[in-house]
This record gives C-alpha cells, sequence and structure tokens, in this order.
C-alpha cells in the first residue's frame, strides 16, 4: 500500500469523479511528500497485488487474529483513520498524503466509494488501513498500527472481507518486503489492466453477509 512513489504527469485539478475515473483506467494520484501541495498521476510498470486465492498469513498473526485481540469495525471512522496514516512516525519520516488527499478520499468516502477497516480497543482507535472500492476491484491506499498487529489484522479482515463480497482484484499499488510476507506479487502493467478491466465488470459488495465476511484464512507459513 505504501512504496516508491513513481510520478508522471502533475495535476491542477482534482475532483472525486476524476478519480474514480483515473483508478478505473489504471492510474492514481499521489503527492510527493505531506507537506507538497501538488498531485501527480503516477502510472507504475509493475503493480503489486494480493492475488484473491494467494493471500498468507503466519501462524504467530493466525493466532493473534483467533483471539480477537480489537474490535474490529468498517467505515466509523474514515476521516481519523486516513489523517492517522498520514502521519509521520518512527520508521516513516515522510508522507505522500497531503491534505489535498485527505480531502478528495473524505468525499469518496463521503459518496460511499471509500471505506476503512478499524481496530478498535475500548473504543480507542489503535490501527487500520483506507481505500478505494470500484466494481470488483479494491485498491488499498494506505494502513498503520498505534499496537502489536494492529494493522496486519486490519489487512486480514479486509481480505476475507473482499473474498466474501466477491471481489476480484485486490490492488495495493506497490510492492514491500512487508507486502510480500501476506503473498502480494507484482505484475507488468498490461497483465494489470488485463485483471483491471475484468474487476470492473463485476458486482461486488463490500458489506457482505456477516457469516460470508467471518471466513478464517486457513493457509499460513
Amino acid at each position: 500500500m505504501d512504496g516508491e512513489i513513481n510520478v508522471s504527469q502533475a495535476v491542477s485539478f482534482l475532483t472525486p469523479d476524476l478519480v474514480l475515473r483515473a483508478y478505473a483506467s489504471g492510474v492514481f494520484p499521489m503527492a510527493e511528500s505531506r507537506a507538497n501541495t501538488r498531485l501527480y498521476w503516477v502510472d507504475p510498470e509493475w503493480r503489486a497485488i494480493f492475488p484473491m486465492d494467494g493471500f498468507h498469513i503466519s501462524r504467530r498473526l493466525a493466532r493473534s487474529v483467533r483471539a480477537e485481540p480489537f474490535e474490529i469495525r468498517v467505515d466509523t471512522a474514515f476521516a481519523e483513520v486516513i489523517r492517522a496514516c498520514a502521519e509521520t512516525v518512527a520508521g516513516r519520516t515522510e508522507s505522500w498524503i497531503n491534505e489535498r488527499i485527505v480531502g478528495l478520499y473524505e468525499k469518496l468516502f463521503a459518496a460511499g466509494h471509500a471505506h476503512s477497516v478499524e481496530c478498535w480497543r475500548n473504543d480507542r482507535l489503535v490501527g487500520g488501513l483506507y481505500g478505494l472500492a470500484l466494481g470488483g476491484a479494491f485498491f488499498g491506499e494506505s494502513m498503520y498500527s498505534r499496537e502489536r498487529d494492529a494493522s496486519k489484522i486490519a489487512l486480514v479482515q479486509l481480505y476475507e472481507r473482499l473474498r466474501a463480497g466477491g471481489f476480484t482484484l485486490f490492488d495495493i499499488q506497490f510492492i514491500t518486503e512487508h507486502l510480500r510476507q501476506f503473498g502480494a506479487v507484482e505484475v507488468p502493467r498490461a497483465d494489470y489492466l488485463q485483471q483491471l478491466d475484468a474487476a470492473l465488470s463485476v458486482t461486488a459488495n463490500f458489506y457482505p453477509d456477516a457469516g460470508d465476511a467471518a471466513q478464517s484464512i486457513t493457509q499460513t507459513s
């Protein structure tokens, strides 16, 4: 979800509708830094995805998921999640999420296109992630954690939700070693665009039945 920025054309004017059309075309907006007000269209030659049949979690994380250390909520604190993802913290001294990105995605959330998966403990938000849903494609944007495993558990919960809801493409944009451990792979742009085109014709549901979304991942490594 977070990685090296491969920027292309600068963007002077953006609307939520234009952002949706950009995602449907295979590009997305990013800022070079939190302080930089300019946005750029990003069109990587290689795209990172989670195969919908190839998500892996370690035995330790599987035990943590089964222990249910957090209350999982969906779309109850989107603004708080995206702003937490934009913060600079130890190990992440810069963020590509500037105020223009925050404003755009808050509008996309209000329109029902952007979503957050949140980890709560004692009514305190301790981690989560956000992204964008379009047809049968989900575009994971960023995640954060203030307690051990919070962002990882949010990611597992998101994957199970997408699988239960009939999504066929889980795009995470850039590969990192952290995401590789979950089964993330890179595909060339042409292959990605074929998968995206197929996914956009799918009618998926981000809010599947609770029983379906509660399916556990049995494949561990």
